[in-house]
């Protein structure tokens, strides 16, 4: 029953979230302000993780692969489709359910209970949408950008590797990337990252929005964030990779 009054809250709470600004020029103004806190902060961690990935899946491939009958060109294959496929959108947005979304609500609960969000409601704002809804339009805008970078940096990542190893020339590396190549793989990733970045900061706000106590409740609050968006990305990961690939 819990569960059922928790998705019911948290319909309840999207129905908030997506009502029209009341000032477009500080929605826009809190937008932009998102963006550089949400997503261009995250560059960083998302390059380093990325070119790392990308060169332990090359190496995994190659060692994997050295029977004689396997041409070495599919190492660039392996890493190509495991990148575009999955790591660059599910294995990014946990990261970032991680980074991004214990960010978000412990900032939002830390205003809940100090009652600034009770002074916005007093004052008549929205603090639902006010709040969130420029959090969330802002993931959404630049997380397939991640996703995109992410891509790229992860194969160069797997070049670096496999030329530094001697396990691929890059003749055979670039031919493995080019063999076979389906265009809609990218579409496919930006697509479940978009939804994912809805996810990781709508569910990451609304434990922070409706956390009551101390200092204490808002550190659980961000843990329970975490763990739950993870979770409802894994579950879409599934229900989106049915959906998109059958």
């Amino acid at each position: 029953m819990n569960l059922f009054h928790t998705i019911g809250q948290y319909i309840l709470f999207l129905g908030k979230v997506v009502a029209k600004p009341e000032k477009w020029k500080i929605f826009y103004r809190d937008t932009v302000k998102e963006i550089d806190k949400l997503g261009i902060n995250s560059i960083g961690i998302v390059a380093i993780i990325s070119a790392f990935m990308g060169a332990v899946i090359t190496i995994q491939t190659a060692y994997n692969t050295e029977n004689p009958l396997l041409p070495n060109y599919l190492i660039g294959v392996a890493a190509r489709d495991s990148i575009l496929l999955e790591f660059s959108s599910t294995i990014v947005a946990l990261i970032l359910a991680g980074k991004v979304g214990s960010n978000i609500a412990s900032e939002i609960g830390t205003m809940r209970i100090s009652e600034q969000i009770d002074a916005l409601e007093i004052m008549g704002v929205n603090s639902a949408s006010h709040l969130v809804l420029p959090k969330i339009l802002a993931a959404m805008l630049f997380n397939p950008f991640l996703c995109i970078m992410s891509n790229a940096v992860g194969i160069i990542g797997g070049w670096a590797v496999g030329i530094l190893t001697g396990v691929i020339t890059t003749q055979q590396y670039i031919e493995g990337i080019l063999y076979a190549f389906i265009p809609y793989y990218i579409i496919y990733g930006v697509i479940k990252t978009i939804v994912f970045a809805f996810i990781i900061t709508s569910v990451s706000a609304f434990y922070g929005y409706y956390v009551s106590g101390g200092s204490l409740e808002v550190g659980r609050s961000s843990t329970k964030a975490v763990v739950h968006s993870s979770v409802v990305i894994l579950l879409f990961n599934l229900i989106l990779t049915q959906l998109l690939l059958s």
